[in-house]
């Protein structure tokens, strides 16, 4: 008999099936420090990130977007009003915890009407094809078990000439990489355990960006999947990269 397929969770190898939930631990566990890490963690540089890969998506007036992965809401908080009452935006992510706390986020600031709240897979998104002009994921898609499968599930949804923009942690460039794994591997899981309660998720985090495809490798991906005039740009020396690539 075949052996079950298995992938990585951090820097082990586990069966593909259990992924999703040991994923869904760790979020469950850091949902309500969420924002306050990323601002921590990033030293707020998380946001300019952010706004970069806004204005590669390049929302417009009266379209659809479909935000992935999208946690807490930052992005969808800033698509709102570039879609206006016109527009439509899906806030999905795999989590429940994360995805009340998002809803909880928006309505907070004001943000309703024309946002939808879907618990979904991004390997199997249960929308209709061409449905979307834009599909973006920030730091979510290292965390989904088949990356192949969920690109081609976006490919799916996107119109003809709409867009995906991927934000994502990536491949630092060499002068980087010293200060980057002592701050990953000693500073992230201390920050974690002083101010989340859990150091365990965040070196999880940190071993989770180096399992991700690099640069190159994510784009070929994104090509295979049928995505076309794929493209990314590093952001922070390599640290973060934002992809981008249409359904023509």
């Amino acid at each position: 008999m075949e052996k079950d397929k298995t992938t990585h969770f951090g820097f082990q190898e586990v069966p593909a099936g259990e992924k999703a939930g040991r994923v869904a631990g760790v979020f469950d566990s850091v949902a309500r420090s969420y924002d306050l890490m990323n601002d921590l963690m990033s030293l707020g540089i998380h946001r300019l990130w952010k706004r970069y890969a806004l204005l590669l998506a390049g929302a417009r007036p009266g379209q659809r977007v479909l935000d992935l992965a999208g946690g807490t809401g930052d992005l969808v908080a800033r698509f709102a009003p570039r879609v206006g009452s016109g527009g439509e935006i899906v806030l999905c992510d795999i989590n429940a915890r994360m995805l009340e706390r998002g809803r909880q986020c928006l309505v907070d600031e004001g943000i309703a009407g024309n946002v939808l709240y879907v618990q979904g897979n991004a390997e199997q998104l249960p929308f209709a094809d061409e449905h979307f002009d834009v599909v973006t994921m920030a730091f979510g898609l290292r965390n989904v078990t088949d990356k192949d499968r969920a690109l081609r599930a976006i490919h799916r949804v996107l119109r003809p000439g709409g867009r995906v923009v991927v934000l994502e942690f990536s491949r630092p460039h060499r002068w980087v990489e010293p200060a980057y794994d002592f701050y990953s591997f000693k500073v992230l899981p201390l920050l974690g355990r002083l101010v989340a309660r859990d150091a365990d998720s965040y070196r999880y985090l940190a071993e989770s960006i180096r399992m991700h495809p690099d640069q190159e490798t994510l784009k070929a991906m994104m090509e295979a999947a049928g995505l076309e005039r794929c493209e990314y740009f590093d952001l922070s020396g390599g640290i973060v990269a934002v992809h981008r690539g249409y359904r023509l």
